[in-house]
């Protein structure tokens, strides 16, 4: 047996997988917005609620003080009865901490905690969550501009869901000076809604977007909180939460407006800690998978696990153009396969097209324009699952072995500000 006869297998994981993950996100997207979104009112009109249960919003903070202002701002505009505003300085040393207690003097809404050495984002959290005076806690990031009705499209969802333990919102990019920037703005205005809307359906979420989520305190406390010792702690709780029982939820219409990298270094890094962190959950997880409420997390478990076979994948197939271009391959030379894959990447890319056209569809009501990121979108393929190829590849053997965490964080790359 020589490498050629591993031909089909590798060239058909290369470009089956996300062509039959491009089928699967848009089938669920499509029934989840039959099921629930076309039923209901625009996302600034939500229903009003008669007894509109008490929310406390947690904001950890380090090292935020040229965005915390305008993010407690937008938060003092949200309409919403009954809501606290709880902000924990986590050890910042940028004057972070001065500022917050100059607003709290601005905003009667806003109690500030202060730790005085930088323990990391999910100690942050959970001093936020036990300091909290209600059982809803929504978490946002410290660039992020909460929608006015997003309180309320929460409230909404746990009061007529008791078993409902958490909800993502649906975060939009509103830095776009790059290219890089621009392309995100693509991804989340289609991609990552339609894959949040399939996920719903069928019946678990990866995780909740760190950036706008929120949890019922008895879930949290069944799960066993944030855990430290994590680089991911919102792919982490999401599990933990799941798999004690709990259910999560995506809610598109509780709206956030959020920064990100708008550099190939920043995106890199960001990236390959998503995909580091989320290979270290899954593995640590597996032995509860066999438990009973583990049995619905194994569709999910299974789809991470080929997603690092397909990025070791692709890895090959990239090695065995290289070889055949250098002509020392050829052992292992691919018939009908080059560099462009021909028929099968042209049913591909037309699918990829298709893919964005529905998620662009579902999508327009939250977002001005959202078709008009298509033009971004046909560029996402190639770009966003190279990323993702390579951070499998590089952040599996990472999380594989194991590094000892530590609680500290630092400030992400926010793109380019003024």
């Amino acid at each position: 047996m020589n490498a050629a006869d591993f031909e089909p297998l590798i060239a058909g994981l290369c470009f089956g997988y996300p062509y039959v993950l491009a089928w699967y996100w848009m089938v669920g997207g499509v029934l989840f917005h039959l099921l629930r979104e076309a039923h209901e009112p625009p996302y600034d009109q939500p229903p009003p609620l008669d007894e509109p249960p008490p929310i406390s919003v947690l904001v950890p903070c380090h090292n935020e003080i040229r965005q915390i202002e305008e993010t407690l701002r937008a938060l003092d505009r949200v309409n919403y009865p009954a809501f606290e505003i709880v902000a924990i300085d986590d050890g910042s040393s940028d004057g972070t901490a001065y500022l917050l207690d100059h607003l709290a003097d601005r905003y009667p809404r806003l109690r500030v905690l202060h730790l005085t050495h930088n323990r990391g984002k999910s100690t942050a959290l959970n001093v936020g969550a036990l300091a909290a005076l209600h059982e809803i806690v929504v978490c946002i990031d410290g660039d992020t501009l909460v929608d006015p009705a997003a309180l309320t499209w929460f409230a909404r969802r746990f009061q007529n869901d008791p078993k409902l333990g958490g909800l993502t919102g649906n975060p939009r990019i509103r830095n776009r000076s790059s290219i890089v920037g621009r392309l995100q703005v693509g991804e989340f205005s289609s991609i990552v809604g339609l894959i949040k809307r399939a996920q719903n359906v069928y019946g678990a979420l990866f995780t909740v977007s760190g950036a706008i989520c929120a949890f019922r305190k008895r879930a949290l406390q069944d799960a066993g909180w944030w855990s430290p010792n994590t680089i991911t702690d919102d792919v982490d709780v999401s599990w933990r939460l799941q798999m004690a029982g709990w259910r999560l939820a995506f809610e598109p219409k509780a709206l956030a407006w959020i920064l990100t990298p708008e550099t190939i270094g920043g995106l890199w890094r960001q990236r390959l800690r998503w995909s580091e962190g989320g290979s270290e959950v899954a593995m640590r997880v597996f032995p509860a998978l066999f438990r009973a409420n583990g049995m619905r997390m194994w569709p999910l478990w299974l789809n991470w696990l080929v997603s690092i076979v397909w990025g070791y994948s692709i890895l090959a197939m990239m090695l065995i153009w290289a070889f055949n271009g250098l002509q020392i391959g050829h052992l292992m030379h691919l018939e009908g396969f080059g560099f462009v894959p021909g028929q099968a990447g042209m049913l591909l890319a037309a699918h990829y097209f298709m893919q964005a056209v529905v998620a662009a569809a579902l999508d327009r009501k939250y977002e001005r324009g959202v078709v008009g990121a298509l033009f971004w979108v046909v560029w996402y393929p190639l770009v966003f699952w190279t990323l993702q190829a390579a951070t499998a590849v590089v952040g599996f053997p990472r999380a594989l072995a194991g590094r000892r965490r530590h609680g500290r964080w630092t400030s992400p790359d926010r793109g380019f500000r003024p």
